[in-house]
């Protein structure tokens, strides 16, 4: 994870796709392990960027940005980004705890609950859950 960034979640990965449309793109990151990030960014960020298939990136979301869902449920979400994944743990602060959740591919992904979500979820290690949020929330960084 990079150092001189303060988002909790730093995934790094490699462009698979790129979508453009007349304002905003769709950029696909494939992660090692098979899991798939999607970002919503300008066109210009594209093009700053120099993103296309096959470039390696960086992709941020803060640990605040992060919602968990946990159950054997089939739910729908607008959220475009829903990763598979299990508890590894659970660490309570006065209010909220930083939940970190190893993905299916085994990236880890933080998330930040309120200690009332841990008990009503039943977060524990061990415990299937699914990362979610949104593609507007992914922050892409380039390597220079």
């Amino acid at each position: 994870m990079p150092s001189n960034v303060s988002a909790r979640n730093c995934f790094s990965g490699v462009v698979s796709q790129v979508n453009i449309g007349p304002i905003n793109a769709q950029v696909e990151l494939s992660l090692t392990g098979g899991d798939k990030i999607v970002a919503i960014v300008t066109r210009e960020s594209v093009d700053a960027l120099e993103l296309a298939p096959g470039k390696a990136a960086t992709a941020l979301v803060k640990a605040s940005w992060v919602l968990l869902t946990a159950g054997s449920g089939k739910l729908r979400f607008s959220a475009r980004n829903h990763l598979p994944g299990t508890v590894a743990l659970v660490e309570k602060g006065a209010v909220n705890s930083d939940v970190a959740v190893e993905l299916s591919g085994g990236a880890i992904a933080h998330a930040i609950v309120t200690n009332e979500a841990v008990l009503e979820l039943g977060l524990k290690p061990g415990v299937p859950v699914s990362v979610l949020f949104k593609a507007s929330h992914v922050i892409l960084g380039v390597p220079v």
